[in-house]
Order: C-alpha cells, then structure tokens, then sequence
C-alpha cells in the first residue's frame, strides 16, 4: 500500500467529488477521481488505488455493474469499495454488499463515518497488502530453495562420485595420493602406460605347512597381525598396492604418481616391513609357529593400468620387472632382503647391503646379480 494512501473517488456529480476529495485530502490522504463506471475502471487499472469510494446512480456504467466487473478481476479483487449512495433502503445496501463491495455510506457523508469506514478498509488493505507481500516472498523462496536443492543434489552427487571414486583408488594408493588425484578431477593418468617402477614383493615362509596343520580361526588370526603391521607401512611410504592376497603382498613406486628416489623409499618401506615381522615373530615362535619372512625388491619398466570389470576394477603392473621381483623373494630366506643390481646401486651407501652373486631365479632365463639388504 502506498504512503500515502491512494483514493479513487467516483461519482458524476462534480460537487459530490469535490466535497468527499477536501475531507480525505485533509487527513493526509491522496486523491484521484472518476465521473462514471467505465472511467472508474479505467482509473483503477491505470493507478491501483487503494480504496474506491463508489457513487451506485452514474451514466454509462452504475456503481453496482462496475463493482461486479472489479471483483471479476482476480488480480483487483481485494481492492477494498465503499459504496457511496443516496439510497438507504435495505435492499439496495444488499444489492452493493452482494455485488461485491465491503461496505457503504449513505449521501450526505458523515464527516466522522467517513473517516472511521476509509480507516477501516485501509487497515484491511495493508493486511491484504502484507499477506500478499509475504506470499509472493514465500514464492520466491521457494524457488530459490528449489533451485538451491538442485545445486545440492548436484553436489551430492559428485562427491559420492568422488567419495566412489576414492574408495576405489584406496584399495591400491595410499589415502593422500587417492585424494590427490579425485581432487585434481584427472583419472587419466590411471590409463594403461608404461613407466619405469620399483617393485617389492614380500611373503611369509613356512605359511603354506603352517595353513595346513593349523585350524582356519588361527590362520585367519596371523593374517590378521600380519596385514595389520604391514598395511600401515605400504600407506606410510605412499606405495601403490598392487595385491594383498592371503600372506603375498605386492608393492610397487614411482607410479601412478612419479615419486623421488623410488628405489630408497622402497628400501626403506621394506626394511620398516622386516622389523614389523621380527617383532611379530617372536609371539609366533612362542606358540609354536615357526614362520619367516622374505622380501624381492626390482627396477625396470613394465605397463600399468586398470584391469576388471564394471563391478570391480584393479590397478596393476605388468612386466619383467614383476617376474624378478617375485622370484628374489621367492629365494629370500628368513630377514633376507635381496634386491636387483639397479637397485643396489641406487641406494649404494644407504643402507648395509652385501653382493650374493650371479644367481638363477626360477622362470628366469638368465642369472641375475642379486645383493641382500642387512639389518644393521
């Protein structure tokens, strides 16, 4: 509603109009006016007002047929009439009431009725104007809170993408390198390549007699110290686990994610992994379980992707490399480490290392220099 309130007076007698203008604009209030029906329509779509003091006997068009026109409209319907008439009889007063306007006056205007009705269908007018106010804010709130439900669904849905996407790439990183490359947004560095890595094999010896004789809980129980103590230094290390299948576990570095000195951080990974074991050993020997620990450590290239189905997808190495560093572990006894002679050299002077000679490994063709990583 406006400030100050706007009043449409309508009435073909120019004495009526002026009379009723001079009280309502000495209350403060503005006022417009109309000599039929038809211009009174007019006015009120043209202004908007906001109360009609409406005269029933005009030309053209009478204030009861112009009420019913006004009240057809849905967007004036609420705008508040006050007819005006020199007709008192009941049935007239009905017929404006049931033709829908709010209330009436009858001529000659009573200075203080006229303030207390123009009031009244003010104060009804606001109210309207407030609940209108506050419907059309609640639209509009509900369309932003729809647009803003949009955007949240769209969010879930791509970090449950990515939170798939990570548990996925945890299976086989270690948690920050995962994390770093979901945030990145760019899987294409998990595509099939061939790089340059560092591979390291571990397993425990004795394991298959000791699975034989022993009861499945007990197996089950060792594994679980065994990946309990290990799993934490392969994530430590950021290594990329290729497989970790009952007591074999395969570890490879400098990919997917190039990394400094892979051969160091291997060796390292590798002894942490030995004294791991050493500790666990002896709680083993105490129950009988006489089980060893061994690991092969190689450099070389081989190609790396993804391999599986839809269901499930795994990140592996595939080459020579693998082969030899499966087979060194294979001959590791006890504590042993043996690595490869690229690795050895890689690390000259880092670790306590001693040269075994040209061995032959198992599936390999040709002897290999093979060098054992001791504890210090």
């Amino acid at each position: 509603m406006r400030t100050p309130p706007l009043i449409l007076v309508v009435d073909d007698v120019p004495d009526n109009v002026e009379i009723l203008q001079l009280r309502l604009e000495s209350q403060g209030y503005e006022v417009i006016s109309a000599g039929d029906g038809e211009a009174a329509l007019a006015a009120i779509r043209d202004k908007l007002p906001d109360l009609v003091l409406l005269d029933i006997m005009m030309p053209k068009l009478d204030g009861i047929a112009a009420v019913k026109q006004l009240k057809a409209d849905a967007s004036l319907a609420f705008l508040p009439v006050i007819l005006v008439t020199a007709r008192a009889d009941a049935k007239d007063v009905v017929a404006g009431l049931e033709a829908g306007a709010d209330d009436y006056l009858t001529k000659p205007v009573d200075q203080a009725a006229l303030m207390a009705r123009v009031r009244a269908m003010l104060r009804i007018k606001a109210l309207h104007d407030t609940v209108q106010e506050q419907a059309r804010r609640l639209e509009d709130q509900a369309g932003e809170l729809a647009l803003w439900n949009q955007d949240l669904e769209a969010r879930v849905q791509v970090q449950l993408g990515q939170i798939e996407r990570m548990g996925t790439l945890k299976r086989f990183l270690a948690p920050q390198l995962a994390e770093l490359i979901v945030s990145s947004g760019d899987e294409r560095i998990l595509e099939s390549h061939r790089r340059d890595i560092v591979v390291v094999f571990c397993d425990l010896r004795g394991f298959t007699a000791f699975a034989e004789t022993a009861e499945p809980e007990e197996v089950l129980d060792l594994l679980r110290e065994y990946h309990g103590a290990l799993g934490p230094l392969v994530t430590r290390s950021e290594g990329t686990l290729d497989h970790f299948s009952g007591d074999g576990i395969m570890v490879f570095f400098n990919d997917p994610l190039p990394c400094p000195d892979p051969a160091r951080r291997a060796v390292t990974m590798a002894v942490a992994m030995r004294e791991a074991v050493a500790r666990l050993q002896g709680d083993w020997r105490r129950r009988g379980r006489e089980i060893g620990f061994g690991i092969g450590i190689a450099q070389g290239y081989a190609t790396l992707g993804q391999i599986g189905f839809a269901e499930r997808v795994d990140y592996t190495a595939i080459g020579t490399v693998c082969n030899l560093a499966a087979r060194l572990c294979d001959a590791a006894a006890d504590g042993q480490i043996l690595v490869s002679k690229r690795i050895a050299g890689a690390i000259d002077g880092d670790a306590p290392i001693d040269e075994i000679g040209e061995v032959t490994l198992k599936g390999l063709s040709q002897a290999v220099a093979v060098y054992n990583i001791r504890p210090e």
